[in-house]
C-alpha cells in the first residue's frame, strides 16, 4: 500500500510542479508543428505603396529619408543597398521595404512578435541559457516519471492489468505505424 500511495503523491506533485511547463511545451509544440501554415513567431504584415524612389529621381540617402517620412518610417531607417539593378531595399526597425528603381512600386513588410507564442516558442527551442537547460532537463525526466506513475494510478477492470492494458498498447502502436508510414 505504501509503494501505491508514493506513486499517486509522486504523479500528483509532479503534475502541479510542471503544469505551466506542460501548456507551455504543448501550446508551443503544436505552433510549431503547423509551421508551414503560419509564422508561430512573429505576424507578418505586407503592404505596398508607391514611392518616387527610382533610377530618374536618384537613389541617395536623401532621396531614400524622404520616402521613409511620407509613409512614418523615417526614425525606423537602418540601411539600405541594391541586391540587383533593379531593386533597393531599405531596412527598417522590424521590416524591411524593396523598392523597384524602374517603377517605384515598394513592398513593405513589418513583423512584430506574436503574443504568447513567441515567447512559448522561445522556451521550447531552449534559447536561455544553462539554468533552462537544466530545468528543461528536469521537466523531461519528470514527463517520463508522470507516464510511468499514470499507468499504475487506478486498480481494477479499468487499471493497467486489463483496460489500460489496451489502451496503452494503443498508445504505443498509433506512432509506430505512423513512424514507419514516414520512412
Amino acid at each position: 500500500m505504501k509503494i501505491r500511495k508514493l506513486n499517486r503523491a509522486t504523479h500528483r506533485d509532479l503534475g502541479y510542479i510542471f503544469f505551466a511547463m506542460s501548456v507551455i511545451y504543448g501550446l508551443s509544440g503544436i505552433s510549431l508543428n503547423h509551421i508551414k501554415d503560419w509564422n508561430p513567431n512573429y505576424i507578418v504584415e505586407n503592404s505596398s505603396v508607391k514611392s518616387d524612389l527610382t533610377q530618374q529621381i536618384g537613389l541617395e540617402k536623401e532621396n531614400v529619408m524622404a520616402f521613409l517620412e511620407t509613409i512614418h518610417e523615417k526614425d525606423n531607417y537602418k540601411k539600405y543597398y541594391f541586391p540587383n539593378s533593379s531593386e533597393m531595399k531599405i531596412f527598417i526597425q522590424n521590416g524591411s521595404i524593396i523598392v523597384n528603381t524602374k517603377t517605384g512600386e515598394a513592398q513593405i513588410e513589418k513583423l512584430r512578435r506574436r503574443p504568447v507564442f513567441h515567447e512559448f516558442n522561445w522556451l521550447h527551442y531552449n534559447h536561455a541559457k544553462r539554468l533552462f537547460t537544466w530545468f528543461a532537463d528536469i521537466f523531461a525526466v519528470s514527463l517520463i516519471l508522470l507516464a510511468i506513475t499514470g499507468l499504475f494510478m487506478v486498480k481494477g477492470k479499468n487499471g493497467i492489468t486489463r483496460r489500460g492494458a489496451w489502451l496503452t498498447a494503443i498508445g504505443i502502436i498509433i506512432p509506430l505505424v505512423l513512424y514507419f508510414m514516414y520512412i
